[in-house]
């Protein structure tokens, strides 16, 4: 029989480490920094828009990342969805209460810093800011759009969803998003 010539450190088995790997947003969520929220109904049309946005404050202290956004169409007609980034947007906003964090398992439950605000019956459009990218909403449907944390609005900046008809009919529609907030870090 050959004797082993081996110490006993290189005998031993090397057991790889566990990696698990987690989406970035469920990361997020278990850090009580990822939210959803929704508008009320948006009642808007015959010459009239609506709007919801995620509005981050000056004095948030946060980095928003936008991860998803929904717009419902509960109407007959279609509607036009347009996203603007950093807008000064159309008519008197109010101030959602339709959030929560995702993990509601945390005690206390986090707050957000960013606010979702919403206007219904403007009229007029965003001014300033800019328009990335529009859709089409068909009739009884819900657009969702995955944008995985790749729009980051610092303090003072939104990402806003505006809503218009072309039809001659009032229409119903709700917007809901998902997001996450980081501590601003200075470079």
């Amino acid at each position: 029989m050959k004797e082993n010539n081996m110490s006993p450190q290189e005998c031993m088995v090397k057991i790889p480490n566990k990696v698990i790997t987690i989406p970035n947003p469920v990361y997020q969520s278990y850090k009580g920094r990822y939210f959803v929220g929704q508008s009320k109904f948006l009642i808007f049309g015959v010459g009239t828009n609506a709007w919801a946005a995620l509005v981050n404050p000056r004095s948030s202290g946060v980095n928003l990342f936008v991860n998803v956004f929904t717009v419902s169409n509960f109407s007959n007609e279609s509607l036009t969805a347009e996203i603007w980034l950093n807008t000064i947007p159309p008519g008197i906003s109010k101030v959602s209460r339709k959030f929560s964090p995702t993990d509601t398992a945390l005690s206390p439950l986090p707050e957000p810093k960013v606010q979702l605000e919403y206007a219904q019956n403007v009229t007029g459009f965003p001014s300033k800011g800019i328009n990335i990218y529009g859709r089409i909403v068909p009739s009884q449907s819900t657009l969702v759009s995955e944008e995985d944390g790749k729009f980051v609005i610092p303090p003072g900046g939104n990402y806003l969803v505006f809503l218009s008809s072309s039809g001659q009919d009032f229409v119903k529609a709700k917007i809901a998003f998902g997001w996450w907030e980081e501590k601003v870090f200075s470079i």
